[in-house]
C-alpha cells in the first residue's frame, strides 16, 4: 500500500507539471463542455479491506484478529450531468470484484500458534454511486477536479442468507449483509485529447454501515462490527 501511495502522489505532481507546459497548446474537444450530458467508462483497480471492531474476550484462545487487504477490479459506466461552468452530477453504475482477509491468530498448548486461520470474503458487487463533482477552470486541454458523494451496492456473493449452523468441515462462514452504503470522495484530473477527455482519479470508499451478519459463530462472534474500506484508483474515458 506503501508503494502505490507513492506512486500516486508522483503522478499527481507529474500530471501538475503537464497542465503548466499546456500554455500554447491547441484546445482539444473546444465545445465539450457545452454538451449538457455525456458519457463513458471507467476501469479501475481497488485495494479491499475492512475497519475492524474487535471483542477478543468473546473467543476462547484467540489473541488476534487482523485484516489483510486483497486487491480487486472495477468497470463502470459513467453518465455525467453538466451543472454551470464547474459543477457536475455523475451518476457511475457498475459492477466490482473484491476479496478481503481476516486473520485470527490463536494460543495453543505451547504458546501461540504462528500460522493464523484465515477466512477470505469474496465479493461480487453491482454498485451505483451518484457524486457531486466541481472542476477548476480549465486551462487549454487540462483541468483537475474533485468529488464526493454516495454509493449504495450490493453484493451478489453475499451469503446473508446461507444456513450457517452446521460446521461439517470445520469451515464456518464469515457472512456479510448484501447490502453496503458508502460515503466516497476523490481527487482526479481531466486530460482533454483530440476524440476523447481521459480521466485518471483516485478515490476512496468509507462504508458506514456494519456489514456482519452476527450469528455468533466462532468466527463472527468476536466481530463487534466490520465496516468496508475501499481505495481505488481508476481510468475514465468520456466522450
Amino acid at each position: 500500500m506503501k508503494g502505490l501511495r507513492s506512486i500516486l502522489v508522483l503522478l499527481a505532481i507529474l500530471m501538475s507539471g503537464v497542465a503548466f507546459s499546456q500554455r500554447d497548446i491547441p484546445e482539444n474537444l473546444p465545445k465539450f463542455d457545452n454538451k449538457l450530458l455525456h458519457f463513458g467508462f471507467q476501469l479501475g483497480l481497488s485495494s479491499n479491506g475492512f475497519s475492524l471492531d474487535p471483542d477478543l474476550s468473546k473467543a476462547d484462545s484467540l489473541i488476534s484478529l487482523e485484516v489483510q487487504t486483497q486487491p480487486g477490479f472495477i468497470i463502470h459506466v459513467v453518465s455525467e450531468l453538466h451543472i454551470g461552468p464547474y459543477f457536475g452530477l455523475r451518476f457511475t453504475p457498475g459492477i466490482a470484484f473484491a476479496a478481503r482477509d481476516l486473520n485470527y491468530f490463536y494460543y495453543g498448548k505451547e504458546g501461540p500458534i504462528p500460522s493464523p486461520v484465515v477466512r477470505t470474503i469474496e465479493s461480487t458487487f453491482i454498485e451505483a454511486p451518484l457524486l457531486l463533482k466541481y472542476r477548476s477552470k480549465r486551462v487549454n486541454n487540462f483541468a483537475s477536479y474533485i468529488f464526493t458523494g454516495f454509493n449504495w451496492g450490493i453484493d451478489l456473493a453475499s451469503q446473508q442468507f446461507v444456513d450457517n449452523s452446521v460446521d461439517e468441515k470445520g469451515e464456518f462462514l464469515v457472512k456479510l449483509k448484501r447490502n453496503n452504503y458508502h460515503v466516497e470522495m476523490g481527487v482526479g484530473f481531466d486530460f482533454f485529447l483530440e476524440y476523447f477527455k481521459f480521466s485518471p482519479e483516485i478515490k476512496y470508499s468509507y462504508g458506514i454501515n456494519n456489514i456482519v451478519v452476527q450469528d455468533r459463530t466462532k468466527f463472527a462472534y468476536p466481530i463487534n462490527s466490520l465496516n468496508s474500506r475501499i481505495f481505488v484508483v481508476a481510468l475514465n474515458f468520456e466522450g
